[in-house]
């Protein structure tokens, strides 16, 4: 029997609506396990302030901090940064504390003794980097540093730590290179000083240039002169772009990742500082690979090419070394090795030019030790131990990367009575470690005393972990070390530093991007006869 076709017309409709319905109670149920799921998950995080809708805590003391910072009278004046404001929630909610980013949870650590059992004693579940599109957009998980941890990092980072070793990282044969930089400051500094008649030099590009030599020189077999007008536009760009993913509004790209694009803006801004940099640095690696002598490597540039074509040619298709991670590397390393020590250097002079007592003992030091004309060398460094102290004191009171770089948890973990749900960002922050009134004693105040026994002899602290701590600590260490030792004991041996005459002394909250960089200063040099 044939059905009338208004019937079949409304079985149809039936069933289309039936669909619906079943459609719509499917959603409702994903919402819901999600929702349950979601709760169940964050039922026993750590206590933290309420977050805002969509922002997250972003919108409750975060981004107030930048406002103030950006659009008042005075670009740099506000009462706390970013990193004050993180470690007095510690008062209130204890050193292990809960915010959010957008919908994402972010568990900050407070305190030696927390940051240490969540690096040191948790390493495999707290080793990893979590993915923060900022940071993923531009770096692509790639890399070193930003990389997430597993079998891929731990051969990269191992091959470029290896290889670095051989080109002289933390080696006595690294020594000249710095010099090499220091003599060109030296000489540099006395022009700009004459030429500025009173107004003082700013020491950033000088400083910037001959750290960033010495790690290019490893890296990229050249160094580049210090009016090389393309090497200091990268310089600055990269400062520039640290500054914009973390004290702008491209910080909202981390809630909403298509702002990235808009073409107006901090927005446009990164995304041309990006392009810059990287048509800068593949230009190099282009050129390494067109003049590459498998005989004669000159750097780690060379050498990583070379071990990618050896894995080629052993049919290793699932090799990680590829010219693109090459790329990352060599960005990560550029960055890194420039920005943290530049940073470090500068702070250090600052604190010489705002405590000249200090300033003045170091000198003593340095000219009874190794006179006023011998060329300083790290064999030094033992026998000035009033000096190494006073650099130890400078970072631990500023810590240029004050926030560790953020590290993920890689499984869902029971830290300290806390369930900390997988794919959690941790955020260990080494400022509060070094103010931390429980292993420090007056911790704001400045005394390198602190880092010397009764017999002026230097002590070595285990709370003091400037360059991290854990198996993502720093590899970079000792050539800081050296570089930051020499750069500031060779300029202080040569030249007394001021403030010029009647320019009151920067803030010392400094300027919070990836790394914390002291305010902009000038100073007046002259020399030490």
């Amino acid at each position: 029997m044939v059905s009338p076709p208004w019937l079949e017309n409304l079985s149809s409709s039936v069933l289309s609506h039936v669909n619906i319905v079943a459609f719509i109670v499917f959603l409702i149920v994903c919402y819901l396990v999600n929702f349950y799921q979601k709760q169940r998950d964050l039922a026993n995080i750590p206590p933290g302030p309420r977050p805002w809708p969509i922002f997250g805590n972003f919108g409750g003391f975060l981004i107030p901090s930048f406002i103030r910072r950006r659009f008042g009278r005075q670009t740099y004046i506000t009462d706390k940064n970013a990193v004050v404001i993180l470690t007095e929630q510690a008062n209130v909610y204890g050193n292990v504390y809960s915010l959010f980013v957008g919908s994402q949870l972010v568990v900050v650590l407070n305190g030696y003794e927390v940051v240490k059992d969540a690096l040191s004693n948790h390493p495999d579940v707290f080793s990893d980097r979590p993915a923060i599109p900022v940071v993923t957009i531009m770096t692509k998980r790639k890399g070193i540093v930003f990389a997430p941890y597993g079998p891929v990092w731990r051969k990269q980072r191992k091959f470029c730590h290896t290889t670095l070793r051989n080109f002289g990282l933390g080696k006595l044969s690294l020594e000249p290179c710095i010099l090499q930089g220091l003599a060109t400051i030296k000489t540099e500094l006395l022009r700009l000083n004459e030429e500025s008649r009173g107004a003082g030099v700013d020491l950033a590009p000088l400083i910037g240039n001959a750290v960033s030599n010495i790690i290019c020189s490893m890296i990229l077999g050249q160094r580049f002169h210090h009016e090389d007008r393309e090497f200091r536009t990268v310089l600055s760009l990269m400062v520039r772009g640290l500054e914009i993913c973390v004290n702008s509004p491209a910080v909202l790209i981390n809630i909403f990742p298509l702002l990235y694009f808009l073409p107006f803006g901090v927005f446009k801004e990164l995304r041309q500082v990006e392009g810059d940099i990287t048509v800068f640095l593949k230009r190099i690696i282009a050129k390494h690979r067109e003049t590459l002598n498998p005989d004669n490597p000159r750097d780690l540039a060379d050498m990583y090419l070379m071990e990618m074509l050896a894995q080629q040619a052993a049919g290793e298709e699932d090799s990680s070394f590829t010219e693109d991670y090459l790329f990352y590397i060599i960005g990560d390393l550029f960055i890194a090795g420039t920005d943290t020590t530049t940073n470090s250097v500068l702070w250090v002079l600052l604190y010489m030019v705002l405590h000249p007592d200090i300033q003045d003992k170091v000198q003593a030091e340095i000219d009874e030790v190794v006179g006023k004309h011998r060329v300083l060398s790290l064999t030094d460094k033992g026998s000035l131990p009033f000096t190494e102290a006073t650099i130890m004191e400078v970072q631990r009171l500023t810590v240029v990367v004050p926030l560790g770089i953020p590290h993920m948890a890689s499984k869902t973990t029971e830290f300290r009575g806390y369930t900390i749900p997988k794919g959690t960002v941790v955020l260990p922050n080494l400022w509060s470690v070094h103010r931390d009134p429980t292993v420090w004693d007056d911790p704001d105040s400045f005394n390198p005393a602190r880092f010397l026994d009764d017999e002026g002899k230097l002590l070595r602290k285990e709370c003091f972990i400037p360059f991290g701590i854990g198996r993502r600590v720093c590899m970079g260490e000792q050539l800081a070390k050296m570089e930051l030792f020499l750069t500031v004991t060779s300029l202080l041996q040569a030249f007394k530093f001021r403030l010029p005459e009647g320019v009151p002394p920067p803030p010392l909250h400094g300027r919070f991007g990836l790394t914390l960089a002291p305010c902009p200063y000038t100073v007046c040099v002259s020399l030490r006869r």
